[in-house]
């Protein structure tokens, strides 16, 4: 299906609405989609965003990608990278598909997925949309090319290099429990990452509650 929809995508592009396409995104229904709909897909590697249409760079995420990349903090780090290009938003696609909130106590709560959307309106200043399913995002996506003025812009942003403080804070965040306020309270009390994981859990209790628990991990065998 998608060698014929390419092959047909190669034929007659002249004048076709374009699009630039991180080459990872190239089995995605979304690009399918795309291309059935008569838009011509470049795909190139991009470093930042999964798509980009004349000057507005697009990252997109399926509700699941969503909340494990809220987890892991990666997509607050995405965030900040697509920030540099002139426009960019964020599209969570499946929300007939898939519950975004659970407010019955089941994994994340609900009201922390509307804090971490609320930073990003406010905090990375990043507009939301929020698409039905892959045939709903790739209509967003056309009406996007439809409205943008022809301007071109680099494609050459890079992955946000972290200065030692942030380094250190990221390695920290990455243990299930710790958020930014944690690493950062942790960090400037014990100084370096050796001591803080040298400290009796007990102790780190005193000092950050329950959430020290999690260090336990560290003299667990795989």
């Amino acid at each position: 299906m998608f060698k014929n929809i390419f092959r047909k995508n190669k034929q007659n592009s002249k004048g076709k609405p374009r699009i630039i396409v991180d080459k990872r995104e190239k089995n995605s229904l979304v690009i399918a989609e795309l291309i059935e709909k008569g838009v011509e897909v470049d795909f190139r590697y991009l470093k930042v965003a999964d798509f980009i249409v004349k000057n507005t760079a697009v990252e997109r995420k399926t509700i699941s990608d969503f909340l494990n990349s809220m987890i892991n903090k990666r997509l607050s780090r995405q965030l900040q990278e697509l920030k540099q290009y002139p426009n960019c938003l964020l599209i969570i696609e499946g929300i007939e598909e898939q519950e975004l909130y659970n407010d019955e106590g089941k994994g994340i709560n609900g009201n922390a997925i509307r804090g971490f959307l609320l930073d990003i309106l406010l905090k990375y200043k990043i507009p939301i949309i929020f698409t039905k399913d892959y045939q709903d995002t790739a209509k967003f996506l056309i009406v996007l090319i439809k409205k943008q003025k022809r301007k071109h812009i680099s494609i050459r942003a890079v992955k946000k290099s972290l200065n030692k403080k942030e380094s250190l804070q990221y390695i920290l965040e990455g243990f299930p429990g710790i958020g930014p306020a944690t690493a950062k309270k942790l960090l400037k009390k014990h100084k370096t990452i050796k001591a803080i994981i040298n400290t009796p859990v007990e102790e780190l209790k005193q000092f950050i509650g329950k959430k020290a628990e999690v260090f336990k991990l560290l003299e667990e065998k795989y």
